[in-house]
């Protein structure tokens, strides 16, 4: 399984950006999928996760947004009202099973990161 993740970049507070992550395989449908996120000097924190049902981080539920269209083997996780503090490099990954996990040893593969940055 590969991962490839894309989408981010250098955004003002309050505004929006979008993150892809495009799966390998062909069970995409049948795994479930989340995204992390790293700060300089923090651990790898979780975002949002996805199988038939998703789940959040407190700190970004009302604010983002995580879904999949299979038929496209991706992923997204759709990101509005921007703070600075959501800065960080964002990794989807997933696991070779459908159920929930909310840390990252919870999760067998790993894309490559994309940088977000939150500024004005």
């Amino acid at each position: 399984v590969q991962l490839q993740a894309s989408g981010g970049g250098l955004e003002q507070p309050g505004g929006s950006l979008r993150l892809s992550c495009v799966h390998s395989g062909q069970t995409f449908s049948r795994y479930v999928m989340a995204w992390f996120r790293q700060a300089p000097g923090k651990e790898r924190e979780f975002v949002a996760a996805m199988n038939w049902v998703t789940r959040y981080a407190d700190s970004v539920r009302g604010r983002f947004s995580i879904s999949r269209d299979n038929a496209k083997n991706t992923a997204y996780l759709q990101m509005n009202s921007l703070k600075p503090e959501d800065t960080a490099v964002y990794y989807c990954a997933t696991a070779g099973r459908i159920t929930m996990a909310t840390t990252a040893d919870g999760y067998a593969y790993w894309g490559q990161g994309t940088q977000v940055t939150v500024s004005s």
